[in-house]
């Protein structure tokens, strides 16, 4: 059961999640795909963004995961007040969005579940300062530590050393430690579900790997955690310099690239990439993505949008246990 269910948080209403999910419900890929498609989420809610984006699926819904068919879109209602198909972010509907996670959660444990896919939900509004991001989010959700964040690519994959959190601050948190236990967590993740053991690039903090004061980070923190992977079989080389690391030749000798800060990997990959990239958590008692694109809140209802990151990641899914 736990390997043969996708679960789908609809997240936040103000979104065009809605529109790429019946772009993928439309192709071939979900006539194909081999697991179950649960959503969390508010029926009604659906299906009038489903009228007002001229889609016309039937949603089969469920209140027990064993009811779920494959090949149908199955839902598991989530009731939210709504006064148009698209509603603006506030209170109302951040209690839905809270709502909806607790049930996943719920179906989660209750079917020991190992798949979960999330909507995009507004981190300043849904999250209120109170998590850097949803990562954070999900790990206190679920009593999990120190989880990792991996955008990922079949060809490359960036991990940020620190998350959400203000440039003036991330230099305190660049530490031997963390370093360390995040790679060794994102090797034993490549290695278990991936069936590859994977080449780490790490880049250093300051411009060119150099600082004007007495010990850089580089020096006291860095290279010390590439010593103690390397010494643990762990296939890691660095640090590189970020500002001419992401060229072709370089980024062809590795698997993943671990940057000291957000947007120090995340820029590039989307560059490289764009939609073709996903958002893991490693960490959780479960696989937890989130497609690699926000609420897009001036695309609503225009049709238009992209949907090849909710394509990655069901097919990503479909292929691992």
């Amino acid at each position: 059961m736990s390997s043969k269910v996708i679960l789908i948080v609809l997240g936040e209403p103000n979104s065009i999640f809605s529109e790429v999910l019946f772009k993928y419900f439309k192709s071939k890929n979900f006539s194909k795909n081999k697991n179950k498609i649960v959503l969390v989420g508010s029926k009604k809610l659906l299906i009038e963004q489903m009228k007002l984006l001229k889609y016309n699926y039937h949603i089969n819904e469920i209140i027990s995961i064993k009811e779920a068919l494959n090949k149908k879109i199955n839902l598991v209602n989530v009731n939210y007040k709504f006064k148009n198909a698209f509603s603006t972010i506030n209170s109302s509907s951040n209690k839905y969005i809270e709502s909806s996670f607790k049930k996943a959660i719920e179906l989660i444990k209750q079917n020991k579940l190992t798949k979960l896919i999330n909507g995009p939900v507004s981190k300043t509004h849904f999250l209120k300062k109170k998590f850097s991001g949803i990562t954070e989010y999900m790990a206190s959700k679920t009593n999990s530590k120190n989880p990792v964040m991996l955008i990922y690519n079949h060809k490359l994959a960036v991990t940020p050393l620190t998350t959400h959190i203000p440039i003036k601050n991330v230099s305190r948190h660049v530490k031997t430690d963390i370093i360390v236990k995040n790679i060794t967590k994102l090797n034993t993740f490549y290695k278990s579900k991936l069936k590859k053991t994977p080449k780490f690039a790490i880049l250093g903090l300051n411009p060119h790997c150099e600082s004007t004061d007495k010990i850089s980070e580089e020096k006291k923190e860095i290279i010390p955690a590439i010593q103690n992977l390397n010494r643990n079989k762990i296939k890691v080389s660095g640090p590189f310099p970020a500002d001419t690391f992401f060229l072709n030749k370089n980024i062809k000798k590795f698997d993943v690239v671990m940057g000291m800060y957000h947007d120090q990997v995340l820029t590039p990959i989307k560059t490289l990439f764009k939609f073709e990239a996903i958002n893991i958590t490693i960490g959780l008692p479960f696989i937890k993505i989130t497609p690699d694109h926000g609420p897009n809140q001036d695309m609503i209802g225009k049709n238009k949008s992209d949907p090849s990151s909710i394509f990655y990641a069901l097919n990503f899914l479909n292929k691992i246990k």
